[in-house]
């Protein structure tokens, strides 16, 4: 990115950020019985993410003219099922990591059966969320668009199913087709279910939604090979956590698989045809833009 880009981006994100997390911390409950359950499900939402998938969320609705409120709900609803993921991720039966973001994962401050409910109820509240009443009223036919467009992204066709392809991969092994199906799952689906939202609230047409989702789908590959790389070159002070893990538990990856400099090529045509997606639209399609260009250089 040239200077200007990289001003640019740091403003709008620190910008969205602030929205986000004042938005969450009206949607997420503070207290109740029993208090535990709440401590968990707040630790790790509000532990410093980058908020990346509601923005992304956001952004998409303002590229094709839409407002911010109506996809709000929305985009904090995927930043609680991304949280609720982070949790189950970490835990000793999948990648067994010590901390996330710099702090102790939550099953190391919670123990692991409140943490594994702990994603339970993020996974539950981010649907309560996406289907409760607002002082943004959008039909029932568009809410249900919605909802069908992150329970996909999430579930066993998306998220879900990415996951029990990777834990499978550990012990079987995976070639090329395998890790891209994985990573086209675990990481894109829930980043082209935020776009497709964010562009379903604000009314997009059909042409607009399918390039939102060519973006979403380069995007999120660019992503979890950007991660991939990472592990292996990445400063771990910066990142919050370990790098080396990959290598550790035998984890297939586009740097084990295919070698460091593949891998950066691959990630640099995601990010090339991630940008070409984008050719449709004006300036107000600058931050899907920028966070495109952002992925390549990343250090966290």
């Amino acid at each position: 990115m040239n200077q200007d880009d990289d001003l640019f981006l740091k403003a709008y994100l620190e910008d969205r950020q602030g929205i986000v997390e004042e938005a969450l911390q009206r949607y997420l409950p503070e207290n109740g019985v029993p208090a535990v359950i709440y401590e968990a499900v707040r630790y790790s939402v509000f532990n410093g993410g980058k908020r990346i998938r509601p923005i992304l969320c956001l952004a998409a609705a303002e590229a094709v003219g839409g407002d911010l409120a109506p996809a709000m709900p929305v985009a904090c609803a995927l930043e609680l099922i991304h949280s609720y993921s982070l949790i189950h991720d970490d835990l000793p039966s999948m990648d067994n990591d010590d901390f996330r973001r710099g702090k102790p994962t939550c099953h190391k401050v919670f123990g692991e059966n409140i943490a594994i409910l702990a994603g339970d109820a993020l996974l539950t509240e981010a649907f309560a969320l996406l289907s409760r009443s607002e002082k943004v009223i959008f039909s029932a036919e568009k809410r249900l668009a919605v909802i069908q467009e992150i329970a996909y992204g999430a579930g066993i066709s998306g998220m879900v199913g990415g996951q029990v392809l990777d834990v499978i991969s550990e012990k079987s092994g995976a070639d090329e087709q395998t890790l891209r199906e994985i990573h086209r799952r675990k990481t894109g689906a829930l980043i082209v279910a935020a776009v497709r939202s964010g562009a379903l609230m604000a009314n997009a047409g059909k042409d607009k939604i399918q390039s939102l989702s060519e973006y979403g789908i380069h995007v999120g590959m660019a992503f979890q090979i950007a991660d991939d790389i990472l592990n292996v070159e990445g400063d771990s002070a910066l990142m919050g956590k370990g790098t080396g893990s990959d290598a550790a538990r035998n984890k297939i990856t586009y740097p084990s698989l295919l070698g460091m400099p593949a891998a950066k090529e691959i990630l640099n045509q995601h990010v090339e045809a991630a940008l070409a997606s984008l050719s449709g639209f004006d300036e107000r399609a600058m931050p899907l833009t920028v966070i495109a260009r952002y992925i390549k250089e990343r250090k966290s």
